[in-house]
């Protein structure tokens, strides 16, 4: 008898300490990771601060304060702060991976391999696993819908329309700077393309959002800017239309990564790992991009990276043309 009662004390205890350890295993995913993060993005504010809402929902402990501008200013007040001897930023999220391969033969990110790597596609993952796509964002063409009642086909149409276009600057925009590097190394484009564009006196803004809010404006009928914001615009009842045009668009995939100098290493992992989970990747289809990861599905409006023609050009090359492309852009437009 003496035997069953100490061997009944013993399973129930067995049974406490294992309620405990599981208890305490699932509060550790969000009780061990706290403190302060710093988040640098190019991301619009609204964008990023639903993305910050929503990883605080998982990590309440975090203080995570955003830095948000276009890609090369992010990118100025990171090589600022690097001169300065300390950069602020633990996590970054900006345009394109031509602007993570400077950072990477800098130095200047630290390699983490995310869990939630695998369920992204390989050739959006850089082999060192310094940095991440998280999201498919094409730049196409969009076109006033009051005005322009055929959508054009072609690129072309931004090379006969006098005063009639709008682009972002390459000088501000990382897509924007991205874009040029493509389309003057693609054939049927090169700089005649951009030289035609000029001829015909178009508005140069900072960013996308300004070029959308001209074309919506019928300010200009006609413009160059990433495929989600037009989406986005239609969806809420803008008079715009979004148009792929038949050449081919570039893409980019706005990558994350880990500061090698960041003060907060588990914060910064956290945030990386849910940005490219599938929580994350379904938040990034609510607010309207493309997801990257596999098995999310795109947002209304949008297609998919199986359904667009990419234009594409070396990544190391573009990284190593980037200054002087933008240099050569000022040069012709007078920015």
């Amino acid at each position: 008898m003496f035997r069953w009662k100490n061997m009944i004390l013993f399973i129930g205890l067995i049974t406490v300490l294992a309620a405990c350890s599981t208890s305490e295993t699932s509060g550790k995913e969000s009780s061990d990771v706290s403190g302060e993060l710093s988040f640098y993005t190019s991301q619009p504010d609204v964008d990023a601060e639903q993305l910050v809402q929503a990883f605080n929902e998982k990590y309440p402990d975090v203080n995570v304060s955003i830095y948000r501008s276009g890609t090369e200013e992010v990118m100025s007040k990171v090589q600022a702060e690097k001169q300065a001897g300390e950069v602020q930023a633990d996590v970054l999220l900006v345009a394109d991976s031509v602007t993570f391969e400077s950072l990477k033969e800098q130095k200047m990110l630290k390699a983490y391999e995310s869990p939630e790597m695998e369920s992204i596609p390989e050739p959006f993952v850089d082999p060192d696993h310094m940095y991440a796509g998280t999201k498919v964002m094409s730049t196409a063409m969009v076109v006033n819908a009051d005005n322009v009642k055929e959508p054009p086909a072609s690129w072309n149409v931004l090379t006969e329309q006098s005063g009639n276009v709008a682009m972002p600057s390459p000088l501000y925009s990382g897509a924007a700077a991205y874009n040029l590097g493509v389309f003057t190394r693609t054939d049927g484009f090169g700089w005649e393309f951009y030289e035609a564009i000029q001829a015909g006196n178009p508005t140069i803004t900072q960013g996308n959002g300004a070029v959308l809010k001209a074309v919506a404006a019928g300010e200009v009928d006609y413009g160059m800017v990433v495929d989600f914001v037009v989406a986005r615009a239609e969806a809420e009842g803008s008079p715009v239309t979004l148009v792929y045009p038949e050449e081919g668009v570039p893409v980019i995939t706005e990558p994350i990564g880990i500061m090698k100098d960041t003060q907060n290493e588990a914060a910064a992992k956290a945030f990386v790992d849910f940005v490219l989970s599938e929580e994350g990747q379904e938040l990034a289809s609510e607010i309207g991009y493309t997801p990257i990861r596999e098995g999310v599905e795109a947002p209304k409006g949008l297609k998919t990276i199986e359904e667009m023609k990419v234009l594409e050009a070396d990544t190391k090359e573009l990284f190593k043309a980037r200054e002087e492309d933008k240099q050569r852009f000022n040069q012709l437009f007078g920015e």
